[in-house]
Parts: structure tokens; C-alpha cells; sequence
């Protein structure tokens, strides 16, 4: 069964991270940012992963250190649950509308981590979060998981919608990502990820 639990203490945030890969989408989180838990329970739900998320963190300082050690933490425990990526589809995209947004994501599950990145956002936060931050999480997602990711507003007004776009396009296509292939064999010419 595709499962793992990371824990990471530092000086800035105590974070425990469980998914199952193979789940129904059921989530609990609790980073302390309204927003973030919002963004990261429609990423479960919409990716089929079962998640347990539990942060605590300095947000005393601001949620800098909040969001991004979540990023870093949850590509950990998804790189730990994928193993050696043997019998997955490997690459997935998805266009995702949210009302007047449209968010696009397109990854390659290939143990070379890499981030493009490309939405503007109008205002500094949305809720309690900076929106600077929607950045630094999925770099740190990207790199943690060895996922090449490739995300994108294709255009939008609202903050709010643009960057649920982001994170439901995301799920989607990491959902199909890490699908079952056929022949239950690593996806490259190599014979590794």
C-alpha cells in the first residue's frame, strides 16, 4: 500500500504529514492558516489522496515558514509513499475554471525536480495568507517530491479563485500522475525514476 507518515521538527515549525496514496480524499489539516488548510484539503479531495496534515509553526513571525516547511514536508512523504515509481503513468495535466479563473498544471513525476511558475496575484494576502507564499509551497512541494512542475493562470480577477485553480489543477493531474499503468513497469527509457 502506497503510505507514509513524515514528521520534521525545527526551530520555526513541528509539521506531521500522512497521506495514502491509494485513498478517498479524506483530509484533516491543520497548518493554522484558514486559507492554506482550505487550499490543501481541495488538493486531497480532489487528488483521491488521504491526508493527515498537523503544523505548528511560528506564525507569531508570519506563515512563511508555516507554508513552506508544509511544502517541504508533504513532497517528502509523497516521494516516500511513490517508492521507486515502478507501474505509474508518470506524467499528468489538467486545465481546472474557477468561475472567471482558469488554472493549468502539467508534471512529470521523474525524480528531477523543477518549478515554473506563472500567476499573478492583485492583492498581499488572501485570508492570513501572503499570496507570495502560494509560490514557496509548491517549490518545496516540487523539489521534496522530485516532481518536474509546470503551473499556471491562464487568466483570472479573483485571488481567491486563481489560486484554488492552481491547487485543484495540481490534484488532477498529479491524480492521473500517479495512476496505475498497464504493465506495472518504471515509465522510462532508462528503467529508472
Amino acid at each position: 500500500m502506497r503510505t507514509a507518515e513524515i514528521e520534521r521538527k525545527t526551530k520555526e515549525t513541528d509539521i506531521n504529514v500522512f497521506v495514502k496514496l491509494d485513498g478517498e480524499g479524506k483530509v484533516s489539516v491543520d497548518t493554522g492558516i484558514g486559507f492554506f488548510d482550505h487550499m490543501l484539503t481541495s488538493f486531497g479531495v480532489h487528488s483521491g489522496i488521504d491526508m493527515q496534515i498537523n503544523v505548528m509553526g511560528d506564525l507569531d513571525v508570519d506563515s512563511h515558514h508555516t507554508v513552506e516547511d508544509t511544502g517541504i514536508v508533504l513532497g517528502q512523504a509523497i516521494s516516500k509513499a511513490l517508492g521507486d515509481k515502478s507501474g505509474i503513468k508518470r506524467y499528468g495535466s489538467a486545465y481546472i475554471p474557477m468561475d472567471e479563473a482558469l488554472g493549468f498544471c502539467s508534471l512529470d513525476i521523474s525524480g528531477r525536480p523543477f518549478l515554473v511558475f506563472n500567476a499573478d496575484f492583485t492583492g498581499e494576502k488572501i485570508g492570513e495568507m501572503d499570496t507570495c507564499l502560494v509560490e514557496e509551497f509548491f517549490r518545496a512541494f516540487a523539489f521534496n517530491s522530485g516532481i518536474t512542475l509546470h503551473i499556471s493562470e491562464i487568466y483570472g480577477n479573483n485571488d481567491h479563485h486563481i489560486c484554488e485553480s492552481l491547487f485543484k489543477a495540481l490534484a488532477h493531474a498529479f491524480k492521473t500522475a500517479i495512476s496505475l499503468n498497464e504493465s506495472g513497469e518504471v515509465l522510462s527509457t532508462k528503467g529508472v525514476l
